[in-house]
């Protein structure tokens, strides 16, 4: 039995890193909390600047339902998490040999939430992995704005 609770704990911890990683990648800042909380990862919307509360799920597919993707949103007390507890959850699914992926998607207050594989990318928001270094330099032009205007 302990092998199956470090194959879960290995699991899940490999979940949250793929998750910073999506969302660093996508110019999120990620935000390291030294006390226990009941969101995995607390981030910075590169968008509008809002910290977001993010709750991480592995994706499990279920073949007895087509092959469906599910991602159990569920506290340890079988309850969906509140939007006190999780603004967003994040779905990493990771095939054995395959690269992750991850998708996001709104806290909608559902324990479950399903799409099949064909529709996972358009029923949630799938996060690249793969580093932009464009969300993070700015623009030639822009440079040369804040260069004038300094002159």
């Amino acid at each position: 039995m302990s092998c199956i609770a470090h194959v879960n704990e290995v699991v899940g911890t490999y979940s949250e890193l793929v998750a910073q990683i999506a969302l660093l990648a996508n110019g999120w800042r990620i935000h390291e909390s030294k006390t226990a909380e009941a969101y995995d990862i607390l981030a910075t919307d590169p968008l509008n600047g809002h910290h977001v509360k993010i709750q991480v799920k592995t994706i499990r597919q279920r073949m007895d339902r087509g092959g469906d993707l599910v991602i159990y949103a569920k506290k340890g007390d079988r309850t969906a998490y509140d939007l006190s507890d999780a603004d967003y959850i994040i779905g990493v699914w990771a095939a054995d040999g395959e690269i992750p992926r991850v998708y996001m998607l709104e806290n909608r207050l559902q324990t479950e939430y399903w799409a099949s594989e064909a529709t996972a990318s358009e029923r949630w928001v799938e996060l690249p992995i793969a580093l932009d270094r464009s969300v993070y330099a700015p623009e030639p032009d822009e440079i040369a704005e804040v260069l004038e205007a300094a002159a």
